[in-house]
C-alpha cells in the first residue's frame, strides 16, 4: 500500500534511536483539511490504536488511521535533505495537484 525508499527508512530507524522511543513506534501519517492546496499531510512519531492500519518494512512501522487511507494508497515517503529543505517527501497518486513545498495536496475526484 506504502512504500519507503530506503532513504527514508534509515532516516525513521535513526529518528527512533535517537528518541529512545519505546518498542512498537512508528511514522503516523495522516491527512487532514487545510494546507495551500485543500489537504495537508501530518506526520510524527508514534504507538498504533487497536483501529490503525500498520504497514511495516524493513524493521520499521507506517500507521495510518482509517480515515486517511483512501488519501494514501500507493504512496512513497522518501527522506530527501537537501540546501533548501529536509524532510520525508510523499509522492502521491491519489494527489491531482500538490504545493511547491510538497506537504499540501488536492485529492483527485472520482
Amino acid at each position: 500500500m506504502i512504500s519507503l525508499t530506503s532513504s527514508a527508512i534509515e532516516h525513521l530507524k535513526s529518528l527512533i534511536a535517537e528518541k529512545n522511543a519505546e518498542a512498537g513506534t512508528g511514522l503516523r501519517l495522516r491527512v487532514e483539511k487545510g494546507g495551500c492546496a485543500g489537504m495537508q499531510y501530518v506526520m510524527g512519531l508514534d504507538q498504533a490504536k487497536s483501529d490503525d492500519e500498520v504497514q511495516s518494512q524493513d524493521g520499521v512501522s507506517i500507521i495510518i488511521d482509517h480515515d486517511s487511507l483512501g488519501y494514501l494508497r500507493g504512496c512513497q515517503i522518501d527522506y530527501v535533505d537537501s540546501l533548501a529543505d529536509a524532510g520525508f517527501k510523499l509522492t502521491n497518486p491519489n494527489a491531482a495537484r500538490s504545493c511547491g513545498c510538497g506537504t499540501s495536496f488536492e485529492p483527485q475526484t472520482t
